[in-house]
């Protein structure tokens, strides 16, 4: 009988292989989205991508009888340790068939290798940060995930907890239907605000945006200092992200709140360009794009968006900021056709924005979960 053997990736043609091993093990799954591969390549480049300056990164794929047969990354985020004050380390990009020797196999080498590190915890997954795709998909198998979501089958969660890993941190995803309208009470409650507060509302100016962008940086990473899992994104690797996202944003999709003209929160909403990525198979020539036209300006395929990022600064948080912008956002999204929208990721114990979702008519329809082990 043939035993896992788990390699690291260490050339181009077995970064090709570790990137397209999902394709293969999700090819008939009608919910998987295969990325695109010349995205992926990019992101996996380690002169390209920022994140790769500020942590050590080792990449595993599991053989059997000569073929892949899964895949694990490891990462030491440096940035984060030094904020959180831990040694944790990471895994992610964690895929394999529901076999627990493969799995079993795979963590175990995530484990050591992070160990010897000097890492006395292990958490994922994670690829490769909560400032990237993170969490276990739990609670939600019965459709597509949005844009930069993550997707799994249930297995891979179970196989996880039976290796000994146990629940960090579920993160939730909330949908807004476009036919449920904004409750009046909460309509009126905006209305009012709008006439006491010196709070105003702009879209990101296209004409300006690497300063936008770095504007948004600072609101990012001052709104979010005190998330569970939180880690600030240094300028570079900020930019780096924005630029990919340069190519799908809709301006009047990303708002930035302003008092008195001091800029004090922002929202990030983006078309769920998945609808239509499904149909490429991960490339977009030579057909590919051919069908990106035809599934987006032909047929208009994309009628989902998801609010993906969202922050209000500490000193003008719990004063209905958050909700002027839900509502303008819902709205803007309902003037352009969208009929649906995810407001994803949430951290569970974030009781302020799940109300607040809930108060939009909001319902939890996915649940991600965080898992760790002491090492």
């Amino acid at each position: 009988m043939a035993t896992v053997e788990v390699v690291e990736v260490k050339s181009a043609a077995g970064l090709k292989k570790f990137i397209k091993y999902p394709n293969q093990l999700y090819r008939d799954d009608p919910n998987y989205v295969t990325p695109l591969l010349s995205e992926r390549l990019e992101f996996f480049n380690r002169d390209k991508n920022p994140f790769y300056r500020t942590a050590r990164v080792k990449l595993f794929v599991a053989m059997k009888d000569g073929r892949i047969v899964g895949r694990i990354a490891t990462s030491i985020n440096f940035n984060h340790n030094e904020y959180h004050g831990e040694q944790t380390g990471f895994f992610g990009f964690f895929e394999c068939p529901d076999d627990y020797e493969i799995a079993s196999t795979l963590l175990k080498v995530a484990m050591i290798n992070l160990k010897k590190e000097g890492m006395d915890k292990m958490r994922g997954p994670m690829n490769f940060s909560t400032n990237h795709e993170c969490g276990f998909l739990v609670v939600g198998f019965d459709s597509p995930p949005r844009v930069m979501m993550t997707y799994n089958r249930p297995y891979l969660p179970r196989l996880a907890e039976k290796f000994g890993l146990k629940k960090a941190m579920d993160l939730l995803a909330f949908e807004i239907l476009g036919e449920n309208k904004i409750p009046e009470r909460i309509q009126n409650l905006v209305d009012k605000l709008k006439t006491r507060t010196k709070i105003t509302l702009r879209s990101i100016d296209m004409s300006d945006y690497e300063n936008e962008i770095l504007l948004i940086n600072s609101l990012y990473n001052d709104a979010w200092q005190y998330n569970w899992g939180f880690v600030p994104m240094e300028k570079d690797e900020f930019i780096y992200t924005a630029k990919d996202l340069k190519k799908i944003i809709e301006p009047e999709m990303v708002l930035i709140a302003e008092h008195e003209g001091k800029p004090v929160a922002f929202s990030l909403a983006l078309p769920d360009i998945n609808q239509v990525l499904r149909y490429l198979k991960g490339r977009l020539f030579p057909t590919g794009l051919i069908k990106l036209l035809w599934h987006t300006k032909i047929r208009n395929k994309i009628d989902t968006t998801r609010l993906i990022t969202f922050g209000v600064v500490p000193q003008f948080q719990k004063r209905g900021v958050d909700s002027l912008m839900f509502i303008e956002t819902f709205n803007r999204g309902i003037a352009r056709g969208y009929h649906a929208a995810e407001l994803s990721w949430i951290l569970e114990t974030n009781d302020l924005m799940c109300r607040g979702a809930e108060q939009m008519g909001g319902k939890v329809y996915k649940r991600y979960r965080i898992v760790e082990m002491p090492l």
